[in-house]
């Protein structure tokens, strides 16, 4: 079962993780992954977007950390692509674990947010939902093409009161100063690899994980500069190897006095945990439901 993914993702977990909790990983990633997506109640409403579901007569599932999610079968994505609501953004294709750093934010209407590497825009797109478009949300990105596709998903969204900066988010003037941050790191992808998907997996590699640590690490370092007293940062990753996650945190965390807090969302028990080595964090395992993804909540005192 292991020979399908490079070796150096197998011996990662296996020091990380345990012989039983690697095969649970591992079971996890040959499975089809669930179609997910998200309601947009900039565009429409919960109960329009169920009525669209039952009226293309696709099964679907809630879940019970967030009212805006719909769990489909594997293989809906051609059906939900031909709805009417898909083309005028009353809902977003988005995996669940990925739904859950913004959750974890809890964003606020009237405070300035930062989405520090933002596109293709679907996190961003979330918190201004979650707000109502009443916060100021600035988001970054580095590649111009990928700026372009943030600036259009945002806007079939119906997401205003976004300011998009094409920029290296390492290099943000210090004048900036934010009331929350998420930074959804770039990462290798270790929590997102499927079987069935040999594509993502030749794009993982040890190179890849070492060049992503040392990035996350100045990223979340520029980001706790650029936090408020008072402030909070989530910061994430879909990763699911102690490095990018863990290793992270503590690395940008030392020397300063800004303290990890518990992560409180309604219904997260139900979520597939992995340990984790940090306490107050969450390691969400992957599954045919959930991608890997790793979530740590940091305030500024």
């Amino acid at each position: 079962m292991e020979n399908m993914f490079p070796a150096f993702f197998t011996e990662s977990i296996n020091r990380q993780y345990g012989m039983e909790t690697v095969a649970q990983i591992l079971s996890g990633m040959q499975q089809p992954r669930c179609t997910s997506l998200r309601a947009n109640p900039l565009r429409a409403s919960i109960d329009d977007i169920a009525a669209m579901l039952t009226e293309a007569r696709l099964a679907y599932e809630r879940l019970p950390w967030y009212d805006a999610a719909f769990l489909l079968p594997a293989g809906s994505e051609a059906v939900l692509h031909s709805q009417p609501l898909y083309e005028s953004g009353g809902f977003y294709m988005q995996s669940l674990s990925a739904m859950l750093p913004p959750l974890v934010l809890a964003p606020q209407s009237g405070a300035d947010i930062l989405d520090m590497a933002a596109a293709p825009g679907g996190k961003t797109a979330q918190m201004a939902a979650m707000t109502a478009n009443k916060a100021n949300i600035t988001a970054v990105e580095v590649n111009a093409i990928r700026a372009d596709r943030l600036r259009h998903n945002l806007q079939k969204q119906g997401v205003t009161r976004v300011n998009v900066m094409v920029r290296d988010g390492r290099k943000l003037e210090d004048f900036f100063r934010f009331d929350q941050i998420l930074l959804d790191a770039p990462c290798s992808g270790s929590g997102t690899m499927l079987a069935s998907d040999p594509t993502g997996i030749r794009a993982f590699s040890e190179k890849l994980v070492r060049n992503s640590a040392a990035l996350q690490v100045q990223l979340l370092r520029k980001a706790l500069s650029l936090l408020k007293k008072g402030g909070t940062l989530v910061y994430s990753t879909c990763s699911i190897l102690e490095v990018e996650n863990e290793a992270v945190v503590r690395s940008a965390l030392k020397g300063t006095s800004a303290q990890l807090e518990p992560i409180e969302l309604p219904g997260i028990e139900d979520l597939p945990r992995l340990p984790v080595m940090l306490d107050d964090t969450l390691c969400v395992r992957p599954t045919e439901r959930y991608e890997g993804f790793f979530i740590a909540r940091i305030r500024k005192p």
